[in-house]
């Protein structure tokens, strides 16, 4: 039986980066990483779901 856990505070902070920064991208100028976010703003969403995901199955996440 699977059961769900509430994800680490570490994980939440990572998917919580990802967003923002996907965010962040569409109305600031990011200057290092900014045209990779924007290259790739969907992915950023998707993973950071991925990741909240990951981290309520898997407890060591």
């Amino acid at each position: 039986m699977l059961r769900l856990s509430s994800p680490r505070l570490l994980t939440f902070l990572e998917a919580a980066a990802l967003i923002g920064l996907a965010i962040a991208s569409l109305y600031l100028r990011i200057p290092t990483i900014g045209h990779t976010v924007v290259k790739f703003r969907t992915w950023f969403f998707v993973g950071a779901y991925v990741v909240v995901a990951l981290g309520v199955i898997l407890k060591s996440l």
